[in-house]
């Protein structure tokens, strides 16, 4: 049995929910980006929350790899159905069709950095004047880097020198034609307070949460689901082992885990006694020390 701190999940719920209205009553148009993973769940259902019995006023925005694994795409498209969310798909794949970007090629290609791309191009074409992401302040230290509401200037670019201070729950959102905001309402959670909410509310999740045998193979210290998308070293094998996924994203560079947890409160005991950090399997943050950092000032999520 799992003891939650409700008073404590309560308020960061009233802190998110307070944010997503916040962005209802100031942007035009805003957007919520959806990736499939838990994060993003998480923000979707508190926008459920937020402006029930209405509709969630707001589309989800999911930008398409073409890589992703299957549960992920199934999970989206059950979750729209249920709450009769309006669902817009970015598909990177269009972007490499008409030569807009270019594929990476070799054992280490990736679609991920391709994604920002597809992206600025789907708010641009969408005139989103807000988009809301699920990051967090403690997933990664260039993510700790931002505001509630970030702004982003007219290439969709980020400033992180350059970012307005938040006093309170006062939020400058004033910004020039072509210009948005990228607005992050679970920023204070970390990955704890998401699974033990998520346990307390009973939200449905993803199978690839949980412990399931899967064909593997091992990349620098990395198990990388085996994959149609993924070229094999001469040496590398897949092997099955059983793992689950601690986020999700690209099949090509989203690391999976070795793990018996097979249910919420497992997982729960996993990560509040792991020394290792959620996104340690990423295999696109190892590229170089300021990976992230350098993908979000380009416009990334």
């Amino acid at each position: 049995m799992i003891n939650y701190n409700i008073d404590h999940l309560k308020e960061l719920e009233s802190e998110s929910i307070f944010v997503l209205r916040e962005v209802a009553a100031q942007f035009e148009n805003p957007v919520i980006l959806f990736s499939g993973g838990k994060d993003s769940i998480l923000m979707t259902h508190l926008a459920v929350k937020a402006f029930y019995p209405a509709k969630v006023p707001f589309p989800l925005l999911h930008i398409d790899t073409g890589h992703n694994f299957e549960e992920t795409i199934k999970f989206r498209d059950d979750l729209v159905k249920e709450y009769q969310l309006n669902l817009k798909v970015g598909y990177v794949q269009d972007a490499i069709d008409s030569g807009q970007v270019n594929e990476e090629k070799g054992v280490n290609a990736s679609r991920n950095g391709l994604q920002t791309f597809t992206l600025l191009d789907e708010l641009e074409k969408g005139k989103y004047d807000a988009a809301m992401g699920g990051a967090r302040r403690d997933e990664e230290k260039a993510r700790a880097k931002e505001r509630f509401f970030s702004h982003r200037d007219e290439f969709g670019q980020w400033d992180p020198k350059n970012q307005r201070p938040e006093l309170w729950n006062l939020f400058n959102t004033r910004k020039n034609m072509g210009e948005h905001f990228r607005v992050f309402p679970i920023s204070n959670w970390t990955e704890l307070d998401v699974w033990q909410y998520l346990a307390m509310e009973k939200v449905p999740l993803p199978n690839l949460y949980f412990a399931h045998e899967r064909m593997v193979i091992e990349r620098d210290g990395i198990l990388l689901a085996d994959s149609e998308f993924i070229q094999k070293k001469p040496d590398e094998k897949a092997f099955k082992e059983t793992v689950r996924c601690r986020t999700i994203g690209d099949v090509t560079c989203t690391g999976v885990w070795r793990s018996s947890a097979s249910k919420i409160e497992d997982i729960i005991t996993e990560v509040s006694t792991t020394r290792m950090t959620e996104r340690g399997g990423r295999a696109d943050d190892k590229r170089s020390e300021t990976s992230m950092e350098d993908r979000k000032k380009q416009g990334y999520f």
